[in-house]
């Protein structure tokens, strides 16, 4: 197992588990039950730490598909990018988390205060892990990248077959 596909194999954990944690947070919110929102917190902190597998490993990755022709640099960079956004959320998520569930445990009066920065990191999370596996995807899927590039790729595979008419 080489760094891309060890790569591919933990990267969607972060992505999905913000979403989960979001849920469950609300869920926790809205019924005042803080076993749920220290379940979210739960999720939030094993998303964090597998952020940091993925972004061990994304490195590694990076180096193996930039040797795969018709990958530019570019799409590999703004995925790099993305993902180093999103991973700095979710750390701060994950250590929220911990903070989080410490003081629902200790059922102490800030306790709620985390639970809204919790939220907070989350919706930015969930927006940020959206792009993030969009922009990977995009990196070996020329199927969902967007419609200037979908459209510019119709436009050269017509040009290429004009060409190989004349």
């Amino acid at each position: 197992m080489n760094d891309a596909h060890l790569h591919l194999v933990v990267n969607h954990f972060p992505i999905i588990g913000v979403l989960l944690g979001f849920m469950v947070l609300v869920g926790g919110i809205v019924m005042k039950n803080k076993t749920i929102q220290n379940t979210a917190y739960f999720i939030f902190i094993i998303g964090a730490l597998a952020t940091v597998a993925s972004m061990t490993t994304g490195e590694g990755a990076e180096e193996i598909v930039e040797e795969i022709p018709q990958i530019g640099h570019e799409i590999i960079h703004k995925h790099e990018e993305m993902a180093e956004k999103m991973a700095l959320i979710l750390y701060a998520l994950g250590i929220v988390s911990v903070l989080g569930w410490f003081l629902n445990v200790k059922e102490h009066a800030k306790a709620r205060w985390f639970s809204i920065m919790a939220l907070l990191l989350s919706i930015a999370g969930v927006f940020l892990g959206k792009a993030t596996g969009t922009s990977g995807g995009e990196i070996r899927h020329t199927e969902i990248r967007n419609a200037v590039n979908t459209t510019n790729g119709a436009a050269l595979e017509g040009q290429e077959q004009d060409e190989h008419d004349e």
